[in-house]
């Protein structure tokens, strides 16, 4: 059987440190997912 994801946490508060280097150069919102950021998914 095919299992589908259906929720998925986006994480937007913080100062996303587990995230560095790459959020001192964006915010986590920003950062890409393939060439759309993650915001959008929304």
């Amino acid at each position: 059987m095919k299992q589908t994801v259906k929720k998925a946490i986006i994480p937007a508060a913080g100062l996303g440190t587990r995230f560095l280097p790459a959020t001192k150069a964006l915010a986590k919102e920003m950062l890409p997912i393939v060439d759309t950021p993650t915001i959008q998914y929304i």
